[in-house]
């Protein structure tokens, strides 16, 4: 298993679109391009591995142009073919159906260098196995995947997920597609330290906490802030409370006008938020991943505006719930309570650089005050 999230694009199906496709592709950085014809090949930049699938036999024209050649059957055929052309390396292709076969992906993934499983059963335990068996080996798994959902669900299985995906292209923008859904699964943002330099308890309004459908470690949160180039990290109710039980999955996040960050950069307004949208949690290092929404519960309460000043002198605002057991996240993990900050607390928070319209970046003027 490796770190990375390899992006595979099949084009043996695109027919006439295949020179736009590759085009995408390229531009898109995707890591490798997968045919049956060595002829698609060429032109391919040496950024792009170029991959053959090989049913069986030797082929009348040999593999010129492939880096990778993915052999399904034994041992025995790959030996033979690496022999025959010894500037090539070979790969298993495993089509899992049944145990036995389930056995052969376990053993490619633990002996084999580079390994293509095909799993035809919706059901991803097979595949939760076979990552399992290869913990500590230093193959390739990729996986294929029918499209940019099920991509997305084989990069995140056990956590760990599949090294890479093998997607079949279908027409341009699919390769777009699948480099953001291995996008989705790890990345960091910078964080800085912002200074508070006042609160102001404003009334009554309606605000609204985030129940994910994952647990949120002690570090980790939302980002949410009233304007789109300067947000606050909001920690999850996972310190205890004297007079209630801890939610681990849940951010008291703020008034609803608020923005927060979700998938591919995107931003979304608290109130647009409803059961399986997508957010960013962000821990105090910067690292984040992206979580389901369960449920947004909005609610009058009394709210605190708390505002903040960045290093670059950039200034920050966040409206929360005006209640003690409401915080955010500081330096070094620190957690402090809505109500008891004051100027000259630190706090930390990201500062976006693009404008923003019907939460996508873009590059106009655009005031927020």
């Amino acid at each position: 298993m490796t770190d990375s999230r390899l992006c595979w694009l099949d084009v043996r199906k695109t027919g006439d679109l295949t020179p736009a496709v590759l085009e995408e592709a390229v531009h898109q950085r995707i890591d490798a391009v997968v045919t049956a014809d060595t002829a698609v090949l060429a032109g391919l930049p040496p950024t792009v591995r170029r991959v053959l699938v090989h049913d069986a036999g030797e082929p009348a024209d040999g593999f010129d142009g492939a880096d990778l050649v993915l052999v399904a059957g034994g041992a025995d055929d790959r030996a033979k073919l690496a022999r025959a052309y010894p500037g090539v390396d070979f790969g298993r292709y495993v089509e899992i159906v049944d145990a036995e076969t389930l056995e052969q992906a376990c053993e490619s993934a633990r002996t084999e260098q580079w390994s293509l499983l095909d799993f035809r059963d919706p059901t991803k335990i097979p595949l939760e196995i076979v990552i399992a068996a290869a913990a500590g080996c230093d193959g390739t798994i990729v996986t294929m995947a029918a499209d940019v959902t099920e991509a997305e669900i084989v990069y995140g299985v056990l956590e760990l997920g599949s090294d890479g995906v093998l997607m079949p292209a279908r027409t341009v923008g699919d390769a777009t597609a699948l480099r953001r859904a291995a996008g989705t699964t790890a990345g960091e943002i910078p964080l800085v330290e912002l200074e508070v330099t006042a609160t102001a308890h404003i009334g009554m309004g309606e605000r609204a906490c985030v129940d994910t459908c994952s647990y949120l470690g002690k570090d980790e949160g939302i980002l949410v802030g009233s304007h789109s180039k300067g947000m606050v990290l909001c920690v999850s109710e996972t310190h205890p409370l004297p007079y209630m039980p801890t939610r681990p999955f849940r951010v008291n996040a703020g008034a609803i006008h608020s923005y927060t960050v979700s998938q591919h950069g995107r931003t979304n307004y608290l109130s647009e938020l409803v059961a399986g949208s997508k957010v960013l949690a962000v821990d105090t290092k910067g690292r984040t991943r992206v979580v389901s929404v369960g449920r947004v519960k909005i609610e009058t309460r009394p709210l605190i505006s708390v505002d903040a000043v960045a290093p670059n002198g950039q200034t920050v605002n966040l409206i929360l719930q005006d209640d003690w057991h409401v915080r955010v996240l500081g330096p070094g993990g620190a957690v402090l309570n809505s109500t008891e900050l004051r100027p000259g607390d630190r706090i930390l928070g990201h500062l976006p650089t693009a404008d923003r319209h019907v939460g996508y970046p873009i590059d106009e003027f655009c005031r927020e005050q």
